[in-house]
């Protein structure tokens, strides 16, 4: 597996760097071969250390983000929200991730509280919106507005379906599809 650390506004010793490294490295007994790619962003906001992890293996991404004022406090969410992640889609998973991969972690982990595995999808609502042309800031004044997270529109430059959200640092980010 590659493991990159990327900081952002900080910087780590290498004693920081190996400890996330062994840490992160627990959950290499679920990939099988080197094939695979963590990224760790370690970024400061304010007082708080922000840790982000991400697994990307054969073509699916595990990805967990944790704010927290100790550094090794945050990784281990961060781990522990991985692992919740894989054990709750474990059955999906299994076909993408070694075969044995969980037989190691039911030996050594002593009565898991039990998880609701979710077979199938449910939708609960849809929704048809007509996606008017906008500006993208006055994409960002409607959700505002509307008191949404999101909010999907036409840029009027390109005639191309856009989304605006709310990033959780109170950022705003657009995400433009390519047809």
């Amino acid at each position: 597996m590659t493991y990159n650390i990327i900081t952002k506004k900080f910087s780590l010793s290498d004693s920081s760097k190996n400890k996330i490294l062994s840490k992160v490295k627990r959950l290499d007994k679920f990939f099988d071969d080197n094939s695979n790619e963590c990224k760790i962003i370690v970024s400061e906001f304010k007082d708080d250390i922000i840790v982000e992890i991400t697994f990307r293996y054969k073509g699916f991404i595990i990805r967990a983000e944790d704010k927290n004022r100790d550094l090794l406090t945050a990784v281990d969410n961060c781990l522990s929200a991985i692992d919740r992640q894989i054990r709750k889609n474990k059955t999906k998973l299994s076909k993408r991730l070694r075969g044995g991969g969980f037989d190691q972690y039911v030996a050594i982990t002593p009565e898991p509280e039990p998880i609701e595995e979710e077979t199938e999808f449910k939708i609960i609502k849809t929704k048809t919106i007509s996606a008017k042309p906008m500006m993208p800031e006055e994409a960002i004044l409607q959700m505002n507005m509307l008191g949404h997270s999101f909010f999907i529109f036409n840029n009027p430059d390109t005639m191309t379906p856009n989304i605006v959200y709310k990033r959780k640092d109170g950022n705003y980010a657009l995400i433009e599809l390519d047809e």
